[in-house]
């Protein structure tokens, strides 16, 4: 085979190949953006099938918000649709607190957290045995010393 024969399937190989991991790069990003939580610390929404497949059968949806070392936190998850659980997740991925069911007797979710690490942190909303979506209230309270 010449030279320039080999140059000429070689050069389009490659260019077809650098295209290809760009393409699988940029959906690949796209595939997992979790929500900033809006500067009120609180949002009304609604969790569906279309959200992140949590491998229990049910879905999640994924807040991240910003919080500094010091913090005292109470995460309030409620919802009239599903039994609802919250998971916050650290900065360094992994779970650092969840609750299932908050101290009023009802299946909504409360979550007291201090920040010992600062950075961003995703609030995890999702059903208790992967039964159920619906809409629902997140709310977070930075709470102030007296």
């Amino acid at each position: 085979m010449s030279k320039f024969l080999k140059q000429a399937l070689v050069v389009p190989l490659a260019a077809v190949t650098l295209g290809m991991s760009a393409i699988a790069a940029t959906a690949q990003s796209a595939m997992y953006n979790p929500i900033r939580l809006p500067a009120s610390n609180e949002v009304t929404d609604s969790l569906s099938d279309r959200d992140i497949p949590t491998g229990f059968g049910g879905f999640a949806r994924d807040y991240v918000v910003t919080l500094e070392e010091g913090d005292n936190i109470v995460i309030d998850l409620t919802s009239d649709e599903f039994d609802t659980i919250i998971t916050l997740i650290g900065p360094d991925g992994a779970a650092v607190g969840e609750n299932d069911d908050g101290p009023d007797g009802t299946t909504n979710s409360m979550l007291f957290f201090r920040v010992t690490n600062p950075g961003s942190y995703v609030l995890r909303v999702r059903p208790f045995g992967g039964q159920g979506v619906g809409s629902f209230n997140l709310k977070l309270t930075r709470l102030r010393p007296v």
